[in-house]
């Protein structure tokens, strides 16, 4: 079964936005666990608009599943994440002001520093995952950087899902097979919700996680974080 991996990130918003401690991000990620959740993602950002600092290193003691920080690997977020050592890097290209990732790397324009930045953290023993756009020649650039995994960015499948589905699928599949030739393990993530997802996971062969945030905690705030996490977990069975 495709593992589950809850970003949390929008908890950290909503606590920030009072300031204190309410609700406990460290306890959410704990409970996110007991329901359920197969994985703890985060993305600390340079203003640390939602996930700060001293959450990454709050975070590591307590989760017993896997722990998968992604963001930019720029100096200070390669500091930070080569100090914690999580299950777990996603490498992703976005801005400092960007509001959310929205798109993938082009792995071969920057081979040469997605290699570099990907080698120290395998020394490290953390996996590798590059994000990526569904384009086989970027799946396969990031093998040539000596990735682990590819995650693939999904707005666009979520986008067109209600429109043409087959169609919004079909770069997906390409996308996955050639991470398969490859020999990449295969992750999943951005807008993929109770709508999409079971259809998205019957059709990617060989995906191994998705990580879902935004949607699973607009979900969570009519359904409970329990009942959502469940609700997603069958999905992906």
């Amino acid at each position: 079964m495709t593992r589950l991996s809850v970003n949390v990130n929008k908890i950290a918003t909503i606590r920030n936005a009072r300031g204190g401690d309410n609700p406990n991000l460290v306890k959410v990620a704990k409970d996110a666990e007991r329901f359920g959740a197969e994985g703890i993602t985060i993305h600390p950002r340079p203003d640390e608009r939602h996930i700060t600092r001293q959450d990454t290193y709050d975070l590591k003691p307590v989760v017993t599943t896997e722990y998968n920080i992604e963001g930019n690997p720029e100096p200070r977020f390669m500091e930070l994440v080569l100090d914690v050592v999580p299950e777990q890097a996603t490498l992703v290209p976005d801005a400092d002001d960007a509001i959310t990732s929205n798109a993938g790397w082009d792995t071969i324009k920057n081979k040469e520093f997605l290699t570099e930045v990907t080698a120290k953290l395998k020394a490290k023993g953390i996996r590798v995952s590059i994000f990526v756009d569904p384009d086989p020649k970027m799946v396969e650039g990031a093998a040539a950087c000596g990735a682990d995994r590819v995650e693939l960015y999904t707005e666009p499948y979520a986008a067109q899902f209600h429109e043409n589905k087959e169609e919004a699928i079909a770069p997906y599949i390409k996308a996955a097979e050639k991470a398969v030739e490859f020999g990449l393990g295969l992750n999943a993530g951005h807008d993929l919700d109770l709508d999409n997802l079971k259809y998205f996971n019957d059709n990617i062969k060989g995906l191994d996680e998705v990580s879902i945030g935004h949607a699973l905690v607009c979900d969570a705030l009519y359904l409970g974080l329990e009942n959502t996490i469940q609700l997603y977990l069958k999905q992906l069975k």
